[in-house]
């Protein structure tokens, strides 16, 4: 695709999105379509049992956000749908000259106005319609909470599809409530207005039409999924590590972990910033797996590498790859995917194409996959894969992981610390989407209590013994999590 034509999609792709409401209000309603009645919101806030470190910063923090909505059908038929998300703003809306609590804050006044913005949306629709005409009314929010609030940098796009996720995922579960239905059951023609071409819009219109999510997302959930383990930048690896023990009962060391729940899948945090210093932790954490592995018979295990988006060009992935695989051919073997090594503005850092990296490994686009336009550009940039996130939006997943899916790139779904009702969504939408390989879950190492109520009712989901989480009962009526 050139890039002529993909800047013809955006200017498209905005129109539309702003005359959204119209286009719906256009369309005869189908008689499976809801309208939000109201919203409302709660928040829940824990600390983490240990420090999180990624992207350069530390966590030690983490806010729930919850949405509940009452939705009713054309035949006057209400149900009740709820969603939750971290309020990640750590992830969501990383700054240098900004504290925590100042881009926090700013999140929180977000959550505040889109709540308003979808409460006081009346037309009827398909979730992903609603969503789809209401999301460039949150975008202005956001736009005018940064001006209103004098932020030394704006709110940033991905901030605010976080910020909406919850209330995405509570039209869904309504949605999927109404009709007595898992909502992966909801993708298809009989309940969408629209086709895929309608939202792919002139970037690949052609190849969708008359294609729905369907085709691309199951129905009905895996049976088992394998479990990614969550390395931070600053996690102890061994007992000599520790300067202050937890004692909570829970591990503390990465052979502790391995064997408490039977790990095989670890993804490691990277600095990006020090290569000898990513090296060696590489190293450092294949060396440990590699004997706690072995003690426990195991065969085969793997790596995810994260950067987030820190590596200062695509020569510094390049010769940390070749460093870890003449240091380590066995660890390098064991790396199934680099998650995005540079800055997710992708349009001002077109010189970091993947190429030449994504020859030795899959590289995955994460903090810049805010819509079809950025997985079309991270493809003519040479990524070769997709980190799905629940916290993108349910809405925004079913378009692009359909588009991936068709293109065969690499998937995986990434987690966001999700706890509770936000891990049910993160692990259904890995568990649903055909050729995403693990499922990555940390909420039982960061902030096990934010589960409490949660183990008894999905102990498949919440308490794991042999590496891998059972998924077969992800088909619950919604989108398969009532709160705790």
């Amino acid at each position: 695709m050139k890039e002529i034509g993909r800047r013809t999609f955006l200017k498209s792709v905005t129109a539309g999105l702003a005359s959204g409401p119209v286009i719906l209000m256009a369309a005869a309603p189908r008689k499976t379509d809801m309208r939000i009645e109201s919203i409302t919101t709660e928040y829940q806030a824990y600390q983490y049992r240990v420090p999180i470190k990624f992207g350069g910063l530390v966590t030690t923090q983490i806010t729930i956000l919850n949405v509940n909505c009452v939705a009713s059908s054309l035949g006057g038929k209400t149900a009740k749908g709820f969603g939750s998300m971290p309020l990640a703003n750590t992830w969501a809306f990383p700054s240098r000259k900004m504290s925590f609590d100042v881009t926090f804050n700013a999140m929180k006044t977000l959550a505040e106005q889109i709540s308003k913005l979808t409460g006081s949306y009346k037309e009827y629709g398909h979730p992903i319609d609603l969503t789809w005409a209401l999301e460039p009314q949150y975008l202005k929010a956001a736009e005018e909470i940064s001006q209103a609030q004098k932020l030394v940098e704006p709110i940033p796009k991905l901030c605010t599809l976080v910020t909406a996720s919850a209330f995405d995922a509570a039209l869904h579960d309504a949605f999927g409530k109404l009709h007595g239905l898992n909502c992966y059951h909801t993708y298809g023609p009989e309940f969408m207005s629209h086709d895929l071409a309608y939202y792919v819009g002139s970037l690949d219109k052609e190849n969708y039409k008359g294609e729905y999510p369907n085709k691309y997302i199951r129905e009905e959930p895996k049976a088992r999924m394998p479990l990614y383990h969550l390395v931070s930048a600053i996690d102890t690896l061994e007992e000599s590590d520790i300067t202050h023990h937890v004692n909570d009962g829970l591990p503390e060391t990465l052979p502790q972990w391995i064997n408490y729940n039977g790990l095989t899948h670890f993804k490691i945090k990277l600095d990006g910033d020090d290569l000898k210093w990513d090296s060696e932790r590489v190293l450092s954490v294949d060396r440990v797996a590699t004997e706690a592995e072995k003690k426990r018979g195991t065969k085969d295990w793997v790596y995810s590498l994260d950067f987030n988006e820190r590596c200062p060009n695509v020569q510094y992935l390049v010769d940390f790859l070749h460093m870890v695989k003449e240091k380590s051919p066995g660890g390098f073997e064991r790396i199934q995917y680099v998650e995005q090594p540079t800055a997710r503005d992708l349009e001002t850092h077109r010189q970091n194409v993947m190429f030449e990296a994504a020859k030795l490994k899959p590289v995955v686009i994460d903090e810049s996959l805010t819509g079809v336009d950025a997985l079309m550009l991270s493809r003519e940039m040479g990524y070769s894969g997709v980190a799905l996130k629940a916290c993108k939006g349910q809405s925004a997943m079913m378009i692009i992981a359909s588009v991936a899916e068709r293109h065969k790139m690499f998937l995986c779904v990434q987690d966001l610390t999700c706890p509770g009702a936000s891990l049910i969504q993160s692990a259904s939408l890995a568990a649903h989407v055909p050729d995403v390989k693990a499922i990555e879950a940390n909420s039982r190492q960061f902030v096990p209590a934010a589960n409490k109520g949660w183990e008894k009712r999905f102990p498949g989901v919440f308490i794991i013994k042999d590496g891998t989480m059972d998924t077969s009962h992800l088909n619950g009526v919604g989108i398969g999590a009532v709160p705790a």
